[in-house]
């Protein structure tokens, strides 16, 4: 990977997969009606305590904004 994105995906950090978790999970819980995966959100739900799925999108893209703000050694 070359250029910004490289800056951003980071798959040997373990808070890169941290903050990827619940991107993914937003999309799959607001992607619902398109899939049909009813109980694979009723998880994500049970395990996020029905955080709206925006909420969840947010979240793993501020973390993998975060992990791209830190400097590399």
């Amino acid at each position: 990977m070359t250029g910004k994105l490289q800056k951003y995906v980071k798959p040997k950090s373990l808070t890169w997969y941290a903050s990827l978790a619940p991107l993914v999970a937003g999309v799959i819980v607001a992607l619902e009606p398109v899939h049909g995966l009813h109980w694979v959100v009723r998880v994500i739900d049970n395990f996020t305590g029905d955080a709206h799925p925006a909420v969840l999108i947010n979240v793993g893209l501020a973390g993998i904004g975060l992990r791209g703000a830190i400097p590399e050694k």
